[in-house]
């Protein structure tokens, strides 16, 4: 693959990233109350490695703002500074249900288009 395809590959997953970024944070939240850090961590690990702590604090500011997370200090156990943890409030379960809802059918949407037709191997 040349440098120019292999760029615009991850132009192209970053831009679908984004679409459901807030999703994933959500999602990993849901597991365990999490610090800035761990969410990079735990993106690269699944795949989406494309994600920098600079992308995801002001999302999380925003998702505080909006009401479907919020946060609280508690100490590093290396002793270091107090970490901000982020927590899933009602209204973010709630965000996480319906966006997990939507993002199913837009996959599964979008998997069919994309599996069909002349260049397209339907595998169904």
């Amino acid at each position: 693959m040349t440098m120019e395809l292999s760029a615009h590959g991850d132009h192209r997953r970053s831009q679908l990233l984004r679409g459901v970024l807030d999703l994933c944070l959500l999602s990993l939240i849901a597991e365990r109350p999490r610090y800035g850090y761990e969410f990079v961590e735990a993106l690269t690990e699944s795949g989406l490695e494309l994600v920098s702590e600079g992308s995801i604090y002001p999302l999380l500011a925003r998702m505080e703002r909006a009401g479907v997370i919020d946060s609280y200090r508690a100490p590093s156990p290396t002793g270091g500074a107090p970490r901000k943890y982020y927590r899933l409030t009602d209204a973010g379960r709630a965000e996480l249900s319906g966006g997990r809802a939507t993002w199913r059918s837009f996959a599964a949407a979008v998997d069919r288009t994309m599996n069909t037709g002349p260049t397209g191997e339907n595998t169904a």
